[in-house]
C-alpha cells in the first residue's frame, strides 16, 4: 500500500473526499485530468505542489479502492 501517508482523509477538506496529503486536490481530481488527456508532466506544471509519486499513489488508491469494492460484490 505504497498510497499510504500520501493519500488521506481529512474532515475539514473537500466533503471528506480522499485528498493528496498537504493538498486540497483530491484523488477524483487527478483521476479526471488523467481520464482526460493531461499527461502527468501537464498535471505537475499546473500544480507544482504534486509530484509523479503523488500522481501514482491516486492511482494506487484509485485502484486499491476499485479492486475492493469488486470483492464486495
Amino acid at each position: 500500500m505504497k498510497h499510504k501517508g500520501i493519500i488521506t482523509i481529512d474532515t475539514s477538506k473537500r466533503f471528506e473526499k480522499p485528498i493528496i496529503r498537504g493538498t486540497r486536490i483530491t484523488v477524483t481530481d487527478v483521476l479526471n485530468w488523467l481520464a482526460n488527456g493531461m499527461s502527468k508532466a501537464e498535471i505537475i506544471r499546473d500544480f507544482p505542489e504534486l509530484t509523479e509519486e503523488m500522481i501514482h499513489a491516486a492511482l494506487r488508491y484509485a485502484a486499491n479502492r476499485e479492486d475492493h469494492l469488486g470483492h464486495a460484490s
